[in-house]
């Protein structure tokens, strides 16, 4: 049984019914997917409404559950950044190397050479790290072996102690180059760019992988939820049985082992294992009874980070962005990947300083997607859909609170890309605002945590989500975790629902028909 027809849920759903068990998911919402979905907002209008970009699913799941055959299809952006700047100018990052050293040599030769040597760095890390993505995690003692001598002692140092400026510092001198690249370093994260141990999200982009080209960001057809449908596909394919709008009130015990789940309406469905797709902090603390495992267990529980920094913006506009940098209402190539609002390392860390003391930042980092440019079916002839992931916002606000203060956030952050992009202004006709509370609310993430729990270095690897219990299985017997809050954590991956699945298959063989 499945507690939760997220993505990773259906993962785990699917790889269990190939294997022949008998599957049933159980999901809270009208439909299934999590926080990778697509839904009608507006009419006739679609958006992912959280989750916003492809390229993470793991292909060997793509591979293993034919995910193509079930409607599958992903794109890769080109260019895959914008940035504009408040001098006019602006940059582009494209998926050609001739194409990047040219854009990159107007603002410095040295940055131009440098780029791919940075490249050529964080493949070889990440070659290390994406060994690990489709495993339990290694001891925090053997993952450290891995860096011996001075000069892997000194890599290890960069890469889990050091901050993403500093690390920029080490290869480029740009301060325009360096905004372009730190954009993704603390996306979901209660960090700025200049917080220890930040350093290692840089890299977090080298794992995406569109059609078999590394390295790249997408989007998916029919938005992110075409993502989810395409695994409900497979799972159901293969025999599993999915259920909406059954909400799971909690997970039944008997001396000490996982026997099934009491649903809201009191209706009770037994199991011989069960897999929580919700965090591993909503199980312990909401859905198992507190008497079912150790307290020290269940402290530890507790004292686990789970910060929300994020809000959410869909807008239909009715017509293109016109940016000051890059003039025109007619689709440009700077329409067709991300558009984001960071002109500076500096500019990152000030939004952070506001969050830091309880305000959503006075000027935040804006990561936007015009998904409607790449995949008209989600829109209208006419209207433009306009996705905006900003950060930062603070789920524990100083003053007020999150009902009363989201709009007013809303309309900070269209001032800003506005500051970029006037016609926003006017252009846009309606909004949906998703605060860190919204995302707690509707889709049971704790803090508005988009990554269910944090993704910093003390909560990553075998510290996932415990030590002790980073390998999917929990002090509860037939009890596992195949969310986000298991290794290797959140984004679009899948990995953890494949992970713990291959868990589940190894703990009862003989549930194999």
């Amino acid at each position: 049984m499945i507690v939760g027809g997220g993505h990773n849920g259906l993962v785990s759903a699917a790889y269990l019914a190939k294997a022949g068990l008998k599957v049933v998911v159980l999901e809270r919402r009208p439909i299934v997917g999590g926080a990778s979905i697509t839904e009608e907002v507006f009419p006739g209008v679609k958006f992912s409404r959280l989750a916003y970009s492809a390229g993470l699913l793991r292909p060997e799941i793509i591979h293993d559950l034919e995910l193509a055959r079930f409607g599958y299809e992903v794109h890769a952006f080109d260019p895959q950044f914008f940035l504009p700047f408040p001098n006019g100018d602006s940059i582009l990052l494209w998926n050609d190397a001739e194409r990047n050293h040219k854009e990159l040599a107007r603002f410095s030769k040295n940055d131009a050479a440098a780029y791919p040597k940075y490249v050529a760095f964080w493949t070889e890390v990440m070659e290390l790290i994406e060994a690990m993505v489709l495993e339990s995690p290694p001891p925090l003692p053997d993952l450290l072996g891995m860096f011996k001598g001075a000069e892997a002692e000194e890599l290890a140092k960069r890469l889990l102690l050091q901050s993403a400026a500093d690390l920029l510092d080490e290869f480029f001198e740009s301060d325009e180059v360096k905004a372009m690249l730190a954009t993704g370093t603390t996306i979901g994260l209660p960090a700025g760019p200049k917080t220890p141990g930040t350093a290692l999200m840089l890299g977090h982009m080298l794992l995406h992988e569109i059609n078999g080209v590394k390295q790249t960001f997408g989007y998916s057809k029919g938005g992110m939820g075409g993502i989810s449908q395409a695994l409900a596909k497979a799972a159901r394919h293969h025999g599993a049985t999915i259920q909406t709008s059954a909400a799971v009130h909690r997970i039944l015990t008997k001396d000490g082992r996982a026997i099934g789940v009491e649903l809201a309406g009191g209706k009770r469905v037994m199991a011989r294992a069960i897999l929580a797709n919700v965090d591993v902090k909503t199980t312990f603390e909401q859905l198992v009874a507190p008497d079912a495992v150790d307290p020290e267990f269940l402290a530890q529980v507790r004292r686990i980070k789970a910060t929300g920094v994020v809000t959410k913006v869909n807008c239909v506009l009715t017509e293109l962005p016109d940016f000051t940098a890059r003039p025109g209402k007619t689709v440009q190539p700077h329409h067709r990947g991300y558009l984001d609002i960071c002109p500076s390392i500096d500019y990152l860390e000030r939004a952070w300083d506001d969050a830091k003391w309880g305000e959503p930042s006075n000027e935040p980092f804006l990561d936007c997607v015009l998904h409607s440019v790449t995949d008209p079916s989600l829109a209208p002839s006419g209207k433009v859909t306009l996705s905006i992931y900003s950060q930062y916002s603070p789920y524990r606000l100083r003053n007020g609170n999150w009902d009363d203060r989201k709009e007013d956030v809303g309309d900070t952050i269209l001032d800003t890309l506005a500051r970029f992009a006037p016609n926003v202004t006017h252009a846009v006709e309606a909004r949906e605002v998703i605060s860190p509370l919204d995302m707690e609310r509707e889709w049971g993430l704790p803090g508005g945590c988009i990554y269910q729990t944090d993704m910093t270095p003390d909560q990553l690897f075998s510290f996932r989500p415990l030590p002790g219990w980073s390998g999917y299985r929990t002090p509860v017997r037939g009890l596992y975790l195949c969310g986000s809050s298991a290794h290797p954590g959140g984004g679009v991956t899948g990995a953890p629902g494949r992970n713990a699945a291959m868990v589940v298959l190894d703990d009862f063989p003989g549930l194999r028909s």
